[in-house]
């Protein structure tokens, strides 16, 4: 399978990254056994009209939870057929108990549940799940390189779409914090403790909140979705990512060294 090019870690690396990234993608999506699953994916689906039919296909499953950043739970079969066939209309059903939003739009992109339209009836659902898998599983081969570089895509991609429409800003907040690539990146860009996901969820929304504005200038979620605000969040973990990785043991002045020429 190709392998991402990353020429160095931290700033320069992700600006790299960024300028190549559409074309690396490209080259990427026709890997041998990517290509291979997505075919299969695009050909199949359509006759899937069931949670335990997609769950008893795994070259299927794997594209189906690929595309939300869920194959860690691949082997899980009993638990993702369960989750798909609760779907979400339901306050109790099994996707809405996480505070991982990724479960829900996995349960309700398929429309597996009661009173809910199949995904794959609806225009467009086929390359929209592909191309995600696709994004998804280029961010997972980066992070096999550098971690730093897998969240800031991820959050590049994802961002957006989970502060924007309807919900509250607190809504909005809980949604990052329950996804954990968003907590990671967010955590680290306002230089957040790592003991700092055990203290009371609602004292943690406020700190978000302060440290965003504070570091950021923004405690609005929704304003991630402007580009330049993105950007400056993107950056900022980046960098400290960067200055963790050179270690606590440098010097002031080895770690700007190390900074600026990178």
């Amino acid at each position: 399978m190709y392998q991402p090019v990353l020429i160095s870690s931290g700033l320069a690396g992700w600006q790299f990254l960024q300028r190549t990234y559409d074309q690396q993608l490209s080259v990427f999506s026709q890997s041998t056994e990517l290509k291979r699953d997505t075919d299969h994916f695009a050909e199949k689906i359509a006759s899937v009209g069931t949670a335990e039919e997609l769950v008893s296909d795994r070259q299927l499953l794997t594209v189906a939870m690929g595309a939300f950043g869920l194959s860690d739970d691949i082997n899980n079969t009993f638990f993702i057929q369960k989750m798909l066939s609760d779907g979400t209309t339901a306050d109790d059903a099994l996707a809405n108990r996480f505070s991982d939003s990724r479960y829900r739009d996995f349960s309700e992109a398929f429309g597996f549940g009661p009173g809910e339209i199949r995904g794959a009836l609806k225009p467009g659902f086929v390359d929209d799940i592909i191309a995600k898998f696709q994004a998804n599983s280029f961010e997972v081969e980066t992070g096999n390189q550098d971690e730093s570089m897998r969240i800031a895509l991820y959050a590049e991609r994802t961002l957006p779409d989970v502060v924007q429409g309807s919900g509250t800003d607190a809504a909005k907040w809980f949604s990052i914090m329950g996804q954990p690539p968003l907590r990671t990146l967010f955590e680290t860009a306002l230089g957040l403790p790592q003991a700092f996901g055990q203290i009371d969820i609602d004292q943690q929304l406020s700190v978000f909140q302060d440290r965003s504005e504070r570091v950021l200038g923004v405690s609005d979620p929704a304003d991630f979705a402007d580009p330049e605000t993105l950007d400056r969040l993107v950056t900022t973990y980046l960098a400290r990512s960067q200055l963790g990785q050179i270690g606590s043991g440098a010097s002031g002045a080895s770690i700007a060294l190390t900074l600026l020429s990178s």
